[in-house]
Protein backbone atom coordinates (compact mmCIF):
# COMPACT_ATOMS: atom_id res chain seq x y z
CA UNK A 1 0.00 0.00 0.00
CA UNK A 2 1.16 3.26 -0.49
CA UNK A 3 2.39 5.53 1.93
CA UNK A 4 1.95 8.66 0.29
CA UNK A 5 -0.98 10.80 -0.11
CA UNK A 6 -0.75 13.27 -2.95
CA UNK A 7 2.40 11.75 -4.80
CA UNK A 8 3.84 15.17 -7.04
CA UNK A 9 6.88 15.09 -9.01
CA UNK A 10 8.55 18.54 -9.37
CA UNK A 11 11.61 20.50 -9.94
CA UNK A 12 12.39 22.52 -6.58
CA UNK A 13 13.98 25.24 -5.89
CA UNK A 14 17.40 24.34 -5.49
CA UNK A 15 17.11 23.03 -8.97
CA UNK A 16 16.85 19.28 -8.41
CA UNK A 17 13.72 16.78 -8.89
CA UNK A 18 12.41 14.54 -6.38
CA UNK A 19 9.52 12.46 -5.77
CA UNK A 20 7.32 13.87 -3.12
CA UNK A 21 4.27 14.16 -1.29
CA UNK A 22 2.32 17.27 -1.49
CA UNK A 23 1.50 19.76 1.67
CA UNK A 24 -1.75 21.33 0.93
CA UNK A 25 -2.32 24.45 2.08
CA UNK A 26 -5.24 25.17 4.72
CA UNK A 27 -8.43 24.82 2.88
CA UNK A 28 -6.71 24.20 -0.43
CA UNK A 29 -7.45 20.98 -2.43
CA UNK A 30 -6.04 21.34 -5.95
CA UNK A 31 -2.77 19.99 -5.79
CA UNK A 32 -1.48 22.52 -8.72
CA UNK A 33 -1.33 25.45 -5.83
CA UNK A 34 1.18 23.48 -3.67
CA UNK A 35 4.19 25.30 -2.70
CA UNK A 36 5.96 22.63 -0.66
CA UNK A 37 6.35 18.87 -0.69
CA UNK A 38 8.16 16.43 1.46
CA UNK A 39 10.82 14.01 -0.16
CA UNK A 40 10.02 10.60 -0.93
CA UNK A 41 12.42 8.01 -0.93
CA UNK A 42 12.12 4.51 -2.35
CA UNK A 43 10.43 2.76 -4.71
CA UNK A 44 6.93 4.51 -5.47
CA UNK A 45 5.22 0.91 -6.18
CA UNK A 46 7.02 -1.00 -3.35
CA UNK A 47 8.98 0.64 -0.27
CA UNK A 48 8.73 3.99 -0.12
CA UNK A 49 9.13 6.42 2.69
CA UNK A 50 8.14 10.45 3.39
CA UNK A 51 10.29 11.82 4.73
CA UNK A 52 10.30 14.91 6.55
CA UNK A 53 12.38 17.05 4.69
CA UNK A 54 10.58 19.45 3.02
CA UNK A 55 11.41 21.28 -0.49
CA UNK A 56 10.31 24.15 -2.31
CA UNK A 57 8.41 23.71 -5.41
CA UNK A 58 9.19 25.59 -8.68
CA UNK A 59 7.26 23.64 -10.81
CA UNK A 60 5.25 20.61 -10.70
CA UNK A 61 6.02 17.47 -13.44
CA UNK A 62 4.09 14.87 -14.87
CA UNK A 63 3.76 12.84 -11.76
CA UNK A 64 5.31 10.41 -13.10
CA UNK A 65 9.28 9.99 -14.69
CA UNK A 66 9.15 8.54 -18.60
CA UNK A 67 10.92 5.33 -17.23
CA UNK A 68 8.51 4.58 -14.55
CA UNK A 69 5.89 4.93 -17.00
CA UNK A 70 4.72 1.62 -19.00
CA UNK A 71 1.54 1.69 -21.46
CA UNK A 72 -0.88 4.56 -21.70
CA UNK A 73 -4.57 2.91 -22.39
CA UNK A 74 -7.18 5.15 -22.74
CA UNK A 75 -11.23 4.16 -23.42
CA UNK A 76 -13.23 5.73 -25.70
CA UNK A 77 -17.16 6.91 -25.59
CA UNK A 78 -16.89 5.94 -21.88
CA UNK A 79 -19.56 8.38 -20.42
CA UNK A 80 -23.00 7.76 -21.42
CA UNK A 81 -24.12 11.55 -22.20
CA UNK A 82 -20.92 11.64 -24.30
CA UNK A 83 -22.01 8.98 -26.65
CA UNK A 84 -25.30 10.30 -26.79
CA UNK A 85 -23.71 13.93 -28.20
CA UNK A 86 -22.00 11.96 -30.87
CA UNK A 87 -24.65 9.92 -31.52
CA UNK A 88 -23.05 6.59 -30.62
CA UNK A 89 -24.59 3.74 -29.18
CA UNK A 90 -23.73 2.58 -25.83
CA UNK A 91 -20.48 0.43 -26.20
CA UNK A 92 -21.10 -3.63 -24.71
CA UNK A 93 -17.32 -3.62 -24.42
CA UNK A 94 -14.79 -0.89 -23.61
CA UNK A 95 -12.95 1.23 -26.49
CA UNK A 96 -9.59 0.92 -26.11
CA UNK A 97 -6.95 2.83 -27.91
CA UNK A 98 -3.26 3.75 -27.01
CA UNK A 99 -1.02 6.89 -26.89
CA UNK A 100 2.41 6.91 -26.89
CA UNK A 101 4.31 7.76 -23.86
CA UNK A 102 5.60 10.78 -25.84
CA UNK A 103 2.00 12.62 -25.19
CA UNK A 104 2.47 12.65 -22.02
CA UNK A 105 3.61 15.95 -20.14
CA UNK A 106 2.72 17.93 -17.42
CA UNK A 107 0.18 19.79 -15.64
CA UNK A 108 1.74 23.16 -17.04
CA UNK A 109 3.65 22.95 -20.04
CA UNK A 110 2.14 24.12 -23.48
CA UNK A 111 0.13 21.84 -25.96
CA UNK A 112 2.02 22.00 -29.31
CA UNK A 113 0.21 21.37 -32.29
CA UNK A 114 2.56 20.63 -34.95
CA UNK A 115 1.97 21.42 -38.61
CA UNK A 116 -0.22 18.28 -39.96
CA UNK A 117 -2.86 18.95 -37.24
CA UNK A 118 -3.20 22.83 -38.43
CA UNK A 119 -4.30 21.83 -41.90
CA UNK A 120 -8.02 21.72 -41.03
CA UNK A 121 -9.91 22.50 -37.99
CA UNK A 122 -11.20 19.97 -35.18
CA UNK A 123 -8.41 20.17 -32.29
CA UNK A 124 -10.97 19.15 -29.36
CA UNK A 125 -10.19 18.73 -25.43
CA UNK A 126 -11.35 15.92 -23.21
CA UNK A 127 -11.11 16.17 -19.51
CA UNK A 128 -10.12 12.49 -17.97
CA UNK A 129 -9.66 10.61 -14.82
CA UNK A 130 -6.73 8.47 -14.78
CA UNK A 131 -5.73 5.43 -13.30
CA UNK A 132 -2.98 4.87 -12.62
CA UNK A 133 -1.88 0.61 -12.10
CA UNK A 134 0.52 0.18 -8.74
CA UNK A 135 1.63 -3.61 -9.36
CA UNK A 136 1.18 -6.70 -12.10
CA UNK A 137 -2.65 -7.19 -12.63
CA UNK A 138 -3.91 -9.76 -14.64
CA UNK A 139 -7.60 -11.35 -14.75
CA UNK A 140 -8.23 -8.94 -11.63
CA UNK A 141 -12.12 -9.16 -10.33
CA UNK A 142 -13.72 -6.08 -10.10
CA UNK A 143 -14.02 -6.85 -6.73
CA UNK A 144 -9.95 -6.67 -6.14
CA UNK A 145 -9.49 -4.29 -8.93
CA UNK A 146 -9.38 -0.51 -6.61
CA UNK A 147 -6.34 -2.75 -5.21
CA UNK A 148 -4.52 -2.90 -7.76
CA UNK A 149 -4.61 0.82 -8.15
CA UNK A 150 -1.92 3.31 -7.26
CA UNK A 151 -4.15 6.13 -6.98
CA UNK A 152 -5.99 8.92 -9.10
CA UNK A 153 -5.20 11.53 -11.04
CA UNK A 154 -6.64 13.98 -14.08
CA UNK A 155 -5.31 14.01 -17.99
CA UNK A 156 -6.33 15.96 -21.13
CA UNK A 157 -6.81 13.63 -23.94
CA UNK A 158 -6.21 15.87 -26.78
CA UNK A 159 -7.79 14.94 -30.02
CA UNK A 160 -8.05 16.43 -33.79
CA UNK A 161 -11.06 15.13 -34.77
CA UNK A 162 -10.59 15.10 -38.63
CA UNK A 163 -7.03 13.25 -38.23
CA UNK A 164 -9.23 10.87 -35.80
CA UNK A 165 -12.32 10.43 -37.71
CA UNK A 166 -11.51 11.16 -41.64
CA UNK A 167 -7.44 10.73 -41.95
CA UNK A 168 -7.13 7.64 -39.49
CA UNK A 169 -8.82 4.84 -41.97
CA UNK A 170 -11.03 3.46 -39.15
CA UNK A 171 -8.24 4.12 -36.63
CA UNK A 172 -8.24 7.03 -33.83
CA UNK A 173 -4.36 6.90 -33.15
CA UNK A 174 -3.02 9.53 -36.12
CA UNK A 175 -6.00 12.22 -34.31
CA UNK A 176 -5.08 11.47 -30.55
CA UNK A 177 -1.00 10.31 -30.83
CA UNK A 178 0.93 13.60 -31.29
CA UNK A 179 4.13 15.03 -28.98
CA UNK A 180 2.45 16.71 -25.74
CA UNK A 181 -1.13 15.53 -26.10
CA UNK A 182 -1.66 13.67 -23.05
CA UNK A 183 -1.12 16.74 -20.22
CA UNK A 184 -1.96 14.80 -16.92
CA UNK A 185 -1.53 15.86 -13.02
CA UNK A 186 -1.05 17.86 -11.32
CA UNK A 187 -0.25 14.91 -8.61
CA UNK A 188 -1.48 11.59 -7.99
CA UNK A 189 -3.96 11.07 -4.80
CA UNK A 190 -4.13 7.95 -3.28
CA UNK A 191 -7.45 5.63 -3.22
CA UNK A 192 -7.20 6.10 0.96
CA UNK A 193 -7.18 9.49 0.63
CA UNK A 194 -9.54 9.80 -2.40
CA UNK A 195 -11.79 7.45 -1.10
CA UNK A 196 -14.29 6.00 -4.20
CA UNK A 197 -13.61 7.42 -7.43
CA UNK A 198 -17.14 7.20 -8.41
CA UNK A 199 -19.39 10.32 -8.22
CA UNK A 200 -16.28 12.93 -8.52
CA UNK A 201 -16.96 16.27 -10.49
CA UNK A 202 -14.73 16.19 -13.89
CA UNK A 203 -15.04 19.46 -16.20
CA UNK A 204 -12.88 21.56 -18.29
CA UNK A 205 -12.44 25.34 -19.36
CA UNK A 206 -11.35 27.14 -21.91
CA UNK A 207 -10.30 30.74 -21.48
CA UNK A 208 -12.15 30.41 -18.62
CA UNK A 209 -15.32 29.19 -20.22
CA UNK A 210 -17.20 26.07 -18.65
CA UNK A 211 -16.88 23.74 -21.40
CA UNK A 212 -17.49 20.19 -19.59
CA UNK A 213 -19.01 19.63 -16.41
CA UNK A 214 -19.95 15.73 -15.87
CA UNK A 215 -19.46 12.88 -13.07
CA UNK A 216 -17.74 10.02 -13.01
CA UNK A 217 -20.58 8.50 -11.89
CA UNK A 218 -21.44 8.38 -15.81
CA UNK A 219 -19.23 6.11 -16.98
CA UNK A 220 -19.96 3.51 -18.69
CA UNK A 221 -17.29 1.65 -17.26
CA UNK A 222 -16.06 2.50 -13.78
CA UNK A 223 -12.04 2.06 -12.60
CA UNK A 224 -12.97 -1.70 -11.19
CA UNK A 225 -14.91 -3.04 -13.97
CA UNK A 226 -12.53 -0.93 -16.38
CA UNK A 227 -9.18 -2.37 -14.99
CA UNK A 228 -10.87 -5.88 -14.63
CA UNK A 229 -11.44 -5.90 -18.26
CA UNK A 230 -8.65 -4.80 -19.60
CA UNK A 231 -6.38 -7.21 -17.50
CA UNK A 232 -8.48 -10.53 -18.63
CA UNK A 233 -5.68 -12.29 -20.84
CA UNK A 234 -3.15 -9.06 -20.75
CA UNK A 235 -1.11 -8.09 -17.69
CA UNK A 236 -1.28 -4.48 -16.49
CA UNK A 237 2.04 -3.28 -15.21
CA UNK A 238 2.88 -1.04 -12.55
CA UNK A 239 3.06 2.49 -13.71
CA UNK A 240 0.64 1.82 -16.52
CA UNK A 241 -1.89 4.98 -16.98
CA UNK A 242 -5.45 4.48 -18.00
CA UNK A 243 -7.38 7.46 -19.40
CA UNK A 244 -10.83 6.12 -18.72
CA UNK A 245 -12.84 8.78 -20.95
CA UNK A 246 -14.24 11.88 -21.33
CA UNK A 247 -18.27 13.48 -20.05
CA UNK A 248 -20.32 15.55 -23.05
CA UNK A 249 -19.37 18.67 -23.68
CA UNK A 250 -16.38 18.41 -26.19
CA UNK A 251 -15.89 20.91 -29.36
CA UNK A 252 -17.17 18.65 -31.56
CA UNK A 253 -20.62 18.20 -30.23
CA UNK A 254 -21.41 22.14 -30.07
CA UNK A 255 -23.06 23.40 -33.00
CA UNK A 256 -20.98 25.28 -34.63
CA UNK A 257 -18.05 23.33 -33.05
CA UNK A 258 -15.66 25.40 -30.37
CA UNK A 259 -12.62 24.18 -31.86
CA UNK A 260 -9.11 25.13 -29.90
CA UNK A 261 -7.25 27.71 -31.06
CA UNK A 262 -3.58 29.14 -31.28
CA UNK A 263 -2.79 30.70 -27.51
CA UNK A 264 -6.06 29.36 -26.10
CA UNK A 265 -6.08 27.94 -21.83
CA UNK A 266 -7.82 24.75 -21.03
CA UNK A 267 -7.79 23.66 -17.83
CA UNK A 268 -9.24 20.00 -16.97
CA UNK A 269 -10.16 19.43 -13.16
CA UNK A 270 -11.03 16.53 -11.05
CA UNK A 271 -12.45 16.83 -7.91
CA UNK A 272 -10.39 15.94 -4.62
CA UNK A 273 -7.16 16.09 -7.42
CA UNK A 274 -6.69 19.50 -8.97
CA UNK A 275 -6.39 21.45 -12.43
CA UNK A 276 -3.92 20.83 -15.29
CA UNK A 277 -3.31 24.37 -17.05
CA UNK A 278 -2.15 24.55 -20.78
CA UNK A 279 -1.54 26.61 -23.27
CA UNK A 280 -2.35 26.01 -26.90
CA UNK A 281 0.54 26.43 -28.73
CA UNK A 282 0.79 26.48 -32.89
CA UNK A 283 4.03 25.15 -33.76
CA UNK A 284 6.15 27.41 -37.07
CA UNK A 285 7.26 26.39 -39.75
CA UNK A 286 11.29 26.03 -39.45
CA UNK A 287 13.20 28.57 -41.52
CA UNK A 288 14.89 26.87 -44.54
CA UNK A 289 18.37 27.14 -45.06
Amino acid sequence: MPTFSRLVRFLAKDGKIYYGDAILPKGVNDIAKITQARIIKGDIFGKHDVTDQVAEVKTLLAPLDSKDVGSVRCLGLNYAKHAKEANMTLPSYPILFHKPPTSLTGPSSPIPVPLPAQEAPGLDYECELVAIISKPTLNVSPADALSHVLGYSVGNDVSHREWQLKRGGGQWALGKCFDGWAPWGPGIVSGEVLGDPTGLRISTRVNGELRQQGETGDLIFGVAETVSKLSRGTTLLPGDLIFTGTPEGVAMGMSPPKWLKDGDVVEVSLEGVGTCTNKVKFVKEKAKL
